[in-house]
């Protein structure tokens, strides 16, 4: 059984330690994690711990940590622009692409979204959810960086992080350009745009490219808006050195 990762804002120096909070009645009580067990610890930045479990409490662990580490940073980072979706479907967006590798997460604001984040406390919510899914789905994953779930954005917005990126794709059902055909570079950042149910507008799709993105195909069907990254990110590993 792989060792469960828990949250901590700071990691640990190597020696004695606590886990308490949230993430220590989390192993304490629903885990019941025991004397002489293990766990991970992550700091979400790329700073790892090992440790072992020296006594349980009610809500809190005592902790001995065996060794620390800094996981770094794939060479190439994917920053994905996620339409925003209705539903629980958006938040299955997010944790998929989390579990498939993303780094970075910007919900975009298209024209055919259905979903309508205003500026109120309705979508701070929403952002919070979107927000807290790639946490959850980071532990799960054993992940030593969480993604950072960016503000969202225009299509306007979206078009500067286009021209700010090392290479942009915009998946698309009209592209005739196939995904494994396009050069990607190998450092720097990847911006990948998923669009909306009701798809990606002429307009959109001709702001984006214009501010230098490519128009591209993942296959020859048609994927819901919430599962297309987690298959672009998987299609993305071998065709780059992310998986190397």
């Amino acid at each position: 059984m792989s060792e469960p990762v828990f949250a901590v804002e700071r990691l640990p120096a190597v020696g004695p330690a606590t886990l308490d909070g949230p993430e220590g009645k989390h192993a304490a009580t629903v885990r019941r994690l025991r004397p002489g067990e293990r766990l991970l610890l992550s700091d979400g930045h790329g700073g790892m711990a090992r440790c072992a479990v020296v006594e349980a409490d009610r809500d809190s662990l005592r902790l001995d940590v065996e060794d620390t580490w800094q996981v770094p940073r794939p060479g190439l980072r994917v920053r994905l622009a996620q339409a925003l979706i209705k539903g629980d479907r958006g938040e299955l967006a997010v944790e998929l692409a989390t579990e498939a590798g993303v780094d970075a997460v910007v919900p975009w604001r298209a024209s055919r979204c259905i979903a309508k984040w205003d500026d109120g406390p309705r979508g701070a919510k929403a952002l919070a959810r979107w927000r807290g899914t790639a946490f959850q789905a980071a532990k799960q994953a054993r992940r030593a960086w969480t993604p950072e779930v960016a503000d969202p954005v225009s299509t306007s917005g979206l078009a500067a992080l286009v021209g700010a990126a090392d290479a942009a794709i915009v998946l698309h059902e009209s592209a005739t350009t196939p995904l494994a055909s396009v050069e990607l570079p190998a450092e720097g950042e990847l911006l990948l745009v998923v669009g909306p149910e009701g798809g990606v507008t002429d307009d959109e799709l001709a702001t984006l490219t214009g501010a230098g993105a490519r128009a591209v195909r993942l296959g020859p069907t048609v994927l819901r808006a919430s599962t297309a990254a987690a298959v672009a990110l998987g299609a993305l590993g071998p065709l780059t050195a992310r998986w190397s």
